[in-house]
């Protein structure tokens, strides 16, 4: 049997570097490509044995994954933190960290991270896209208030935003100037129209199949509703690639770094190296679930009574709705909540 190729993939917009290498590291050849489809498979083409590929997670590794993957025995996508040491070179070039790729997963020491499958990725997209619509909406809403002061007018607040109150405003208001009133409008539209993409994105993943059963049984958890449920099984796609609830929590960013020196350790705040995603929606999530679920409501309390601040009171819940998510996902059981007599 023929030994593998081992190929380094350093991706960019527009150009890919490779390095081909054997096992023992004789270079077998490198260059570059058009990040072009059809480019591509006329390479991948002409390889003339079985190869392993390493490209860094980048965003347009995506594509170029799924592209190559049938023509590779395997392609790992490697943690960008954790491949920091190709930015340190004092020397670097796309041909160095194409050569430095290919060492790596030549001598299995290679940083892989977890890579979803393509139908999962498509619906975490849209996911991310429906959040970006609701933060356009909210920036569309402080423009309509702003909009307002700078006239001077005057407003309900608690009512700005419903729909027959803002058109009576517009009716209402004297000696504003007509652009003015325009931008309130377009703001208004705007909202509108964001406002019913989401509700339809949202409605659509719901009822996904690949979805729906998982994102039923997270929200029998009182306190779990759509978005935290649907973030969570597209954030997390396979639950068993935890192995503890501490690497869950420390993946959703709920927990600060740990450095420790000659016996010394220091904690710092919460780590940035975590799924931003997941931890805006779980400390949200964990400020208005203790109203709905009484074991979160205790944990909550429990906190306070320590002496701790809300903040941390909060990240407590959030941790233990990471707890109870992943026991959930795992078991393939809905939430019976159980309150000791």
């Amino acid at each position: 049997m023929k030994e593998y190729y081992y190929i380094g993939l350093d991706v960019h917009k527009k150009v890919i570097s490779y390095c081909i290498k054997k096992v023992g590291g004789e270079l077998v050849g490198e260059g570059t490509l058009k990040a072009t489809k059809r480019e591509l498979k006329e390479w991948a083409s002409g390889i003339d044995r079985r190869w392993i590929g390493a490209i860094e997670a980048t965003l347009f590794t995506g594509w170029i994954y799924d592209f190559l993957l049938p023509y590779a025995a395997e392609i790992k996508v490697g943690h960008s933190h954790m491949l920091r040491a190709i930015c340190a070179s004092k020397k670097k070039s796309d041909r160095v960290d194409a050569a430095k790729l290919a060492d790596m997963v030549r001598c299995d020491w290679f940083p892989e991270c977890h890579m979803a499958s393509r139908d999962v990725r498509d619906l975490r997209r849209v996911l991310r896209y429906r959040n970006h619509i609701v933060r356009e909406a909210v920036r569309m809403k402080n423009k309509t208030a702003g909009l307002l002061m700078e006239v001077g007018a005057q407003y309900d607040k608690s009512r700005l935003y419903r729909k027959r109150y803002f058109n009576d405003l517009l009716g209402k208001l004297d000696d504003v100037p007509d652009s003015v009133l325009d931008m309130l409008r377009l703001s208004r539209s705007s909202m509108e129209v964001f406002d019913v993409n989401q509700k339809r994105m949202v409605k659509a993943l719901v009822e996904n199949p690949l979805l729906r059963e998982r994102v039923e049984r997270l929200m029998s958890i009182p306190g779990v509703g759509e978005i935290t449920a649907l973030t969570w099984a597209l954030e997390i796609d396979d639950p068993h690639r935890f192995s503890t609830v501490k690497k869950a929590v420390s993946y959703c960013g709920l927990c600060s770094a740990h450095n420790e020196s000659a016996g010394k350790i220091t904690r710092g705040p919460l780590s940035k190296q975590r799924n931003k995603h997941l931890q805006t929606i779980l400390v949200e999530a964990a400020k208005l679930a203790p109203r709905w679920n009484p074991q979160l409501a205790m944990v909550y309390d429990r906190e306070r009574e320590s002496g701790s601040n809300r903040n941390v009171a909060t990240l407590a819940v959030a941790r233990k709705l990471v707890a109870y998510m992943l026991c959930i996902d795992k078991s393939g059981k809905e939430f019976e909540l159980k309150i000791a007599a």
